[in-house]
């Protein structure tokens, strides 16, 4: 039996041939999904003459016919009856166990004797040539789906093909537009656990969006960029960094670093300003978009925030672009701060991709401390508390009222606090407005 689809209508069911012997059959069903897959008859000719030659003369004419029509992509069928079968009610004497099931005989993270390392691969392929594609996944041996579980969207199973050659240095007929990977080591301290006992969907952040970020334009005014090298002027050390011992060899904001910084704080400062717009005072996980560009960044607790909490957020990444600007260090002052100036940390690298050679950029000075990020994150922070509320282990800590925060002595750290200004660090001028 065959099932074809139809532009007006339901898909529908049609005999192909009656083949008594299995063996036969199953080798039909495999020259047919072939043909489908290359819609391409002569690439099973010796294959077909063969297996005709043992069948009998009716199923073997109509295996030829079939092999037609799967090449042309077009069969055709008869008038039909539709049939609609009723989904079952459940039975009253059915029973749906609550106890969820577990991989049988497989341990969990915390019963492993030896680290565990996840990694994940994230690969996006441009489809340049279907019929080399399938070809190339047929040759490695790979079979389509059956018809009946190919969506419409991918009626010839590309998908299934790609993932056949993921390995190979050239997926042939594709372009590699995108290959990234991210390993990490499991911790059952940090609440991870094994893929099949995760009670929780395994969730990996890849670099995205940068292209997006640079592109973003702005006024003339607003576009206009510090001279950093007038702002942070570097010094050489005569010992060139050759004396572990010498005094005067202290890391430097250098001038390409707080240019990057400056970038990824001011392009984020616009991405919250944009999140708070749309979201209002939406709970985050409710929201219809699943593209923000820093609020899903944020530690859960934040998720609940209101519209003025987020652009009180975007604020703190323009507070922070603006030290910059005037050649001083960014100096986070709050919490919310701190986890702004980690965002753009995270972000700053990624501007150096694809800069053109006449970029402003790449006309500042260079020194040995150029895009030193380590150094930033150890030397910029009075701690790295509020990166704790990532962590399921440590649920709760952000209350002052919690042990493990008193025992650390972390502070408040939930979401209303997080604008309160540290007691030892300078407070941000409250007639200061926001940018947009």
């Amino acid at each position: 039996m065959a099932l074809l689809a139809h532009d007006n209508g339901p898909s529908s069911l049609t005999a192909v041939l009656t083949c008594k012997d299995p063996d036969q059959a199953f080798e039909a069903v495999g020259i047919l999904r072939r043909v489908l897959a290359r819609r391409d008859a002569t690439a099973v000719d010796d294959e077909l003459k063969a297996l005709t030659a043992e069948m009998p003369d009716a199923p073997a004419g109509s295996l030829r016919q079939a092999v037609v029509h799967a090449a042309s992509g077009t069969w055709q069928a008869q008038p039909g009856t539709l049939f609609v079968v009723p989904n079952p009610d459940p039975s009253e004497d059915e029973t749906v166990s609550d106890v969820p099931s577990g991989p049988v005989g497989h341990p969990r993270l915390k019963d492993l004797p030896g680290k565990v390392v996840r990694i994940a691969h994230l690969y996006e392929f441009h489809v340049t040539d279907e019929n080399a594609l399938l070809r190339a996944a047929i040759d490695r041996g790979w079979e389509p789906l059956p018809a009946s579980e190919r969506g419409d969207d991918d009626p010839r199973d590309l998908i299934g093909a790609v993932m056949t050659l993921t390995e190979d240095p050239d997926v042939a007929g594709t372009q590699t537009l995108e290959e990234q990977s991210s390993a990490e080591l499991l911790s059952v301290e940090d609440g991870d656990e094994l893929a099949d006992w995760s009670a929780a969907p395994i969730v990996t952040r890849f670099t995205h969006g940068w292209r997006l970020r640079s592109r973003r334009t702005r006024s003339a005014a607003e576009d206009e960029t510090p001279n950093f090298a007038a702002l942070f002027p570097t010094r050489h050390c005569p010992c060139k960094g050759e004396d572990e011992d010498c005094e005067d060899c202290v890391w430097q904001l250098t001038p390409r670093t707080a240019d990057l910084l400056h970038t990824a704080l001011v392009v984020l400062a616009d991405q919250a300003y944009d999140d708070a717009q749309h979201l209002g005072d939406q709970f985050l996980a409710d929201a219809d978009s699943s593209t923000w560009g820093v609020f899903d960044r944020m530690p859960p607790l934040t998720w609940t925030a209101d519209h003025r909490w987020r652009r009180r957020m975007a604020r703190a990444f323009d507070d922070l672009a603006a030290d910059l600007a005037r050649g001083n260090w960014p100096n986070p002052n709050c919490t919310a701060e701190e986890m702004a100036l980690h965002l753009a940390i995270e972000d700053a690298p990624t501007y150096l991709e694809d800069r053109p050679a006449e970029d402003d950029h790449n006309a500042l000075p260079e020194h040995e401390d150029d895009y030193g990020w380590d150094s930033c994150s150890d030397l910029m922070f009075q701690d790295h508390d509020v990166l704790m509320l990532f962590h399921s282990k440590f649920t709760g800590i952000e209350d002052p009222d919690h042990p493990a925060n008193q025992f650390l002595g972390v502070g408040d750290l939930r979401e209303a606090a997080w604008f309160d200004p540290f007691d030892n660090r300078g407070i941000r001028d409250p007639r200061r407005g926001f940018r947009r």
